[in-house]
């Protein structure tokens, strides 16, 4: 276990086999207390000089300590730890990702961007350097600097993030998600935009915003309670449908009159499986349901019978699941 750890923060291992390591860190709490201890070490080894001396060393590791209340960084990953379930592979996947600004460098400037990837099955939530809230979906990925610019805050998103942004009119807030670009002020909306799904969805709860896209003549600027769509490079404004939606981040998923092909396609993304339904027929069979993240995909499944009657075969090797009559 040991060496498989230390391959992972020496990016030996391939992103399939890091990932996997850090889903077995969400059950195993003797595999996670590891990662952090190897975490913490490996931070210990950016920020001080290597010393061949054992004695220098350990002085070293106890300056470490006394700073480690006073950086900044560390304190947001403590929040951080404190509202996802898979701590541990959190921490892990944001520290691969600054880890290499560490080396060399004075502590002002440790760190320059952040990443923050989300597994399946989870959600997290993080504060900006600017005081704005995010949350981050399941197979989410958040990149941020640790210091936003003194003309603008710009970030970028993969897959779906909530967005409570802190006021601010000398700074706009400009989120990229894919080919959508969003500049706001201070509002409140969610981006959904995964990589391998063909569409975009900016939605506005509260404040204004503006979208913007490539091929779209001029930026659509929404008020609150509608959402604009990307879809085969035009862009249309709606009213919102289903306000419950947005639940996901407090760890509902709500489905309001969708398909049966609509409900796999999220399940299958949110908890990294995939769905095979046998007859086409079944598709369009449709839902209007609430389920909580936490129950997982059995029980989700098992809630979905009741409305419609249909067998589940789980094929756990392959992570596969079949539904049919």
């Amino acid at each position: 276990m040991d060496k498989d750890i230390l391959l992972f923060y020496e990016e030996e291992r391939t992103v399939d086999e890091r990932l996997e390591l850090l889903r077995r860190a969400q059950s195993d709490g003797q595999l996670r207390d590891k990662l952090l201890l190897h975490q913490q070490m490996r931070a210990l080894a950016g920020l001080t000089p290597r010393a061949n001396d054992r004695a220098v060393a350990q002085a070293a590791w106890q300056r470490f300590m006394r700073l480690q209340k006073r950086l900044t960084f560390l304190r947001r990953l403590r929040t951080t730890l404190r509202h996802v379930a898979a701590a541990a592979c959190i921490a892990a996947v944001t520290w691969l990702a600054a880890g290499r600004y560490f080396v060399g460098q004075t502590l002002p400037e440790v760190v320059n961007l952040q990443t923050l990837h989300v597994p399946a099955g989870q959600r997290i939530s993080l504060t900006l350097p600017d005081g704005t809230v995010v949350w981050l979906n399941a197979q989410s990925r958040l990149t941020y600097p640790a210091t936003f610019a003194a003309d603008e805050r710009r970030v970028a998103v993969e897959g779906e993030a909530w967005f409570e942004v802190a006021k601010d009119e000398k700074r706009p807030f400009v989120v990229a998600a894919g080919e959508l670009a969003i500049r706001v002020l201070g509002t409140k909306f969610n981006v959904h935009r995964y990589p391998h799904e063909a569409w975009g969805c900016v939605s506005l709860l509260e404040g204004s915003l503006e979208v913007s896209a490539p091929g779209v003549s001029a930026p659509l600027r929404l008020r609150a309670g509608q959402e604009a769509t990307l879809r085969d490079g035009k862009m249309t404004a709606n009213v919102i449908r289903n306000m419950d939606y947005f639940l996901w981040k407090d760890g509902i998923y709500s489905f309001e009159d969708a398909t049966l092909e609509e409900i796999m396609k999220a399940l299958e993304l949110y908890y990294d499986t995939a769905i095979e339904v046998k007859d086409p027929a079944m598709l369009r069979w449709k839902y209007t349901v609430k389920f909580r993240q936490r129950d997982g995909i059995r029980e989700i499944l098992r809630l979905m019978q009741r409305v419609h009657r249909f067998t589940v075969k789980i094929d756990e090797e392959n992570n596969r699941i079949t539904i049919n009559r």
